[in-house]
């Protein structure tokens, strides 16, 4: 059964990306092998007591894809979608995001098959708890590294760091990363994934001769990056004239009230209903006439169905895989200026790494010198990826891909492993 949970859609989409970069470096074939499965996949059960009484056994995942640079990297995933082939693309994706911003690390990712919204915060605890007693001769400050992705949060992170720190006898707070400030977790965690994508769409703008104060802008996805990614597009003098969750959406070609928006979503937890606009759909917000979009929600959402209906300039991904193969070559032809994944949301890894640092050297820093740094590497890393771009004449994922890769390539050859 595992052997056949390895192919799913994302994970297949991860692969095929891979070898066309693989490919387009004359990449050697004993690596080139190696690379496409990653070096260790966890399945674990997940037995739960629920407030009821009964005991409901969860499905979980840890997928290790290549640690050549340094430990594992990656977040844990709560959602009823989670599986196998999904963590494992993810997983991949990691590693050639860290390798691509430069950081010491190596990409995993984890996850359980479950809806947070329909259980109770105990349930939560006590399904985070015992996940974490599965995984737990598997993560660490030096080997692996959890942080939160969609359906978790810096509460579940407490949860982790408590439990793993439980079974050592002393608190570990390098076990995880993006936890509460309280207990060794980062100024400028939270924001800086959305915060990310920002910096990087402030460099294309640049690039292509945009006023950011003259755009307009609509995000798929009002979770916490998209949330953070419209309200600091806005402070940068965007329109923001469309977002969406798993609710709905809401569109306003005038501009929506922002702050408004902000506080009716924490308040009610979902964007349907509020009056300050007119309602669309998350598919239909990625067709709404925009200069910047920004799909932040799931994978696979610009297909070779709907990619020549976009009609934005330049496409932001703040999720992972939101554009797939067939719709990249589309958007190539309309002169869409696609900012990938691997680089547009790498804000979140970047910090999490400071975070990991200031844990191991017990010495944290301000959340000015956070964001000046973040920005730093993201703004290097973006004009390395439009370098490689131009030089190759490929488009930017395809250039961030190379870089990516070939630098894990490079590092497991002078390790003189597949050689």
């Amino acid at each position: 059964m595992a052997t056949l949970e390895w192919h799913s859609p994302a994970s297949d989409m991860a692969v095929r990306q891979f070898a066309t970069a693989a490919e387009r470096l004359h990449l050697d074939r004993n690596v080139a092998s190696r690379l496409r499965r990653p070096d260790r996949a966890l399945i674990v059960s997940v037995p739960t007591r629920l407030d009821d009484g009964s005991v409901q056994v969860f499905t979980g995942y840890r997928v290790q894809h290549n640690d050549v640079l340094g430990p594992f990297k990656g977040g844990i995933r709560y959602h009823p979608d989670v599986n196998l082939g999904e963590v494992s693309a993810l997983a991949m994706w990691m590693t050639w995001k860290c390798s691509l911003v430069g950081l010491p690390l190596g990409g995993g990712k984890g996850g359980i098959a479950c809806d947070p919204s329909k259980l109770s915060r105990q349930e939560l605890q006590a399904m985070t708890r015992r996940y974490t007693a599965e995984i737990f001769n598997f993560i660490g400050p030096e080997i692996d590294v959890p942080a939160p992705d969609m359906g978790t949060n810096e509460q579940v992170m407490a949860w982790i760091m408590d439990t793993y720190s439980q079974h050592k006898g002393y608190a570990v707070p390098g076990a995880v990363t993006g936890k509460p400030v309280a207990i060794g977790g980062t100024l400028g965690r939270r924001e800086a994934t959305g915060r990310g994508v920002v910096y990087t769409i402030i460099e294309a703008a640049k690039h292509l001769g945009i006023s950011l104060s003259k755009c307009s802008a609509a995000v798929q996805g009002f979770g916490n990056v998209g949330l953070v990614t419209a309200k600091e597009l806005a402070g940068q003098g965007a329109k923001i004239i469309g977002v969406s969750d798993r609710s709905g959406g809401v569109w306003n070609e005038k501009g929506l009230p922002l702050d408004h928006l902000i506080s009716y979503k924490e308040k009610n937890h979902r964007l349907e209903g509020f009056p300050g606009g007119e309602r669309i759909s998350g598919v239909a917000l990625l067709e709404l006439p925009c200069d910047i979009l920004v799909p932040a929600a799931g994978e696979m959402q610009v297909t070779g169905e709907n990619a020549a209906r976009l009609k934005c300039r330049i496409l932001a991904e703040g999720a992972n895989g939101p554009t797939t193969p067939e719709a990249d070559g589309i958007l190539r032809e309309k002169g869409i200026f696609v900012i990938p994944d691997i680089l547009a949301n790498a804000g979140g890894v970047i910090v999490s790494y400071f975070e990991w640092v200031q844990d191991l050297q017990n010495f944290f820093w301000t959340e000015a010198e956070v964001n000046k740094k973040l920005r730093e590497i993201l703004t290097r890393a973006f004009h390395e990826v439009l370098g490689m771009s131009q030089r190759e004449k490929v488009d930017m994922r395809l250039a961030a891909l190379m870089i990516g890769i070939d630098r894990v390539a490079r590092a497991m050859l002078w390790r003189g492993l597949y050689a």
